[in-house]
């Protein structure tokens, strides 16, 4: 995270590319905090940042309420609300009782970060298609969560996963 014309930007991705001549180039696919904004930046080899001095804090998901999301305090016990829009994404990986990293600025909340390996349960999913393994063969699986995930041929209903909560996608058996 980083700090930019009084914003703060969360890096999603970035590359460095260096051309035949002259200098090289970063480009970073960041997401703005303030609005939820996906914005790619581009920056000479070299320049500078400035680190984002955000406080950290534990906190405990409690519930859903409509468009708010309530939280408690890990520390003083207290319990607070957020908005959907500050969640975004990260909504449909928050499990009741889980314990999630708040990111404030002073007392304001700016980013969630949940974390990045998560077990559910399948709920439901289909068969395995017979002979139709030359390659990595998957199907979907509906899990506790709502979420549908693409998962091997070999897992069956009520078996707990891992799930990467960056992309959604399937890791591996829990054990």
């Amino acid at each position: 995270m980083f700090e930019e014309q009084n914003q703060y930007f969360l890096v999603l991705s970035y590359e460095h590319i260096k051309t035949g001549r002259g200098s090289g180039n970063v480009k970073v696919k960041v997401r703005n905090l303030e609005n939820g904004a996906n914005v790619e930046k581009s920056y000479i080899t070299g320049a500078r940042v400035q680190d984002a001095l955000l406080e950290r804090k534990k906190a405990q998901y409690l519930y859903r309420d409509g468009s708010s999301f309530h939280l408690m305090d890990m520390d003083t016990y207290e319990q607070f609300e957020i908005g959907e829009k500050l969640v975004g994404d990260s909504a449909k990986y928050l499990k009741e009782g889980m314990e999630i990293t708040l990111f404030l600025v002073g007392e304001k909340p700016l980013y969630i970060e949940t974390p990045k390996i998560m077990d559910y349960i399948i709920t439901q999913t289909g068969g395995a298609a017979r002979g139709n393994t030359v390659g990595a063969s998957y199907k979907d699986a509906l899990l506790e969560n709502g979420l549908t995930v693409k998962v091997p041929l070999f897992i069956k209903n009520g078996e707990v996963i891992r799930v990467d909560t960056r992309d959604g996608s399937y890791v591996e058996r829990a054990k």
